[in-house]
């Protein structure tokens, strides 16, 4: 697979911040289907809507995995030298920031003595680092063969909605934001975690609205937005590994600048050059 920089950019001085939502917004880690468990009788307004979400997870696929096969992701896994660990799964799971240990030990609750069980104790050890030590040599082998399970495939999705995808809407929604403005949150949080320090996704967020209003305090969706991207692009830069930041910059301005707050379809974009469209 070729390699794209990304990933999140605070967690390795400990465990991930991204692991733990916001209060009130925690869905229990053992609940499968955790979109319905929220909110079982609310219809979705936003990139909750099904056929939104679909279109979120091939515009993160696109930059994450230089793909629209979002789905074809379960199984990948690779150390991109970004100094996380293994980074793999629908979403980028990262052995050094404590979303992989979570995912492996949510897996191993819903289906004990899975291929990835033995791993958990080298999980721990090196949660918060780099370190491979008592991955290797078979790791990424095991995780490909857990990838066909679709037990450990609804693990991934579960995970993925509790700690980064249900957070961001939520927290779109409450700030007034349309569909498009909650899926730069969700992108937002999938690269740099939901901490608060400045370049998590809750310093990006103080930082944004130091500039200005979210439509929910009666600013104008448009220039928040702007703000909300301008220090998004300003937390990329802080790091090497994000210095690219045309995921913003020919792909969410684009869609800011069409004035498609609610992601309609067709979608044109680029991501490092690439161009991608959706129908």
């Amino acid at each position: 697979m070729e390699y794209r920089p990304t990933r999140r950019t605070t967690l390795l001085l400990g465990l991930s911040l991204a692991a733990v939502p916001a209060t009130g917004l925690a869905v229990s880690r053992y609940a499968p289907h955790a979109d319905a468990a929220v909110r079982p009788t609310v219809r979705a307004t936003g990139l909750d809507d099904p056929a939104k979400k679909e279109i979120a997870m091939q515009i993160v696929c696109s930059a994450e995995n230089s793909s629209l096969d979002w789905k074809a992701q379960y199984k990948y896994i690779e150390d991109i030298d970004d100094g996380r660990g293994y980074t793999a799964g629908i979403i980028g799971f990262c052995s050094g920031t404590h979303d992989m240990l979570e995912l492996v030990e949510l897996y191993a609750d819903r289906k004990p003595n899975n291929v990835l069980q033995k791993y958990l104790p080298a999980l721990r050890k090196v949660d918060g680092s780099d370190s491979h030590a008592g991955l290797d040599p078979n790791y990424p082998r095991d995780w490909r063969t857990a990838a066909k399970d679709s037990v450990f495939q609804q693990c991934q999705n579960d995970e993925r909605d509790r700690v980064y995808f249900n957070p961001a809407v939520s927290r779109g929604k409450s700030d007034g934001l349309r569909t498009l403005g909650q899926f730069c949150y969700y992108d937002a949080i999938v690269m740099h975690g939901d901490g608060d320090d400045a370049t998590s996704f809750g310093g990006i967020r103080k930082r944004a609205l130091a500039k200005a209003k979210p439509p929910a305090q009666g600013g104008n969706e448009t220039t928040y937005l702007n703000a909300f991207l301008d220090a998004r692009v300003w937390a990329m830069k802080q790091e090497e590994a994000h210095s690219d930041t045309s995921r913003v910059d020919t792909a969410q301005r684009v869609f800011l600048r069409n004035g498609n707050f609610n992601l309609n379809t067709p979608l044109d974009w680029k991501v490092y050059g690439d161009p991608y469209h959706i129908g």
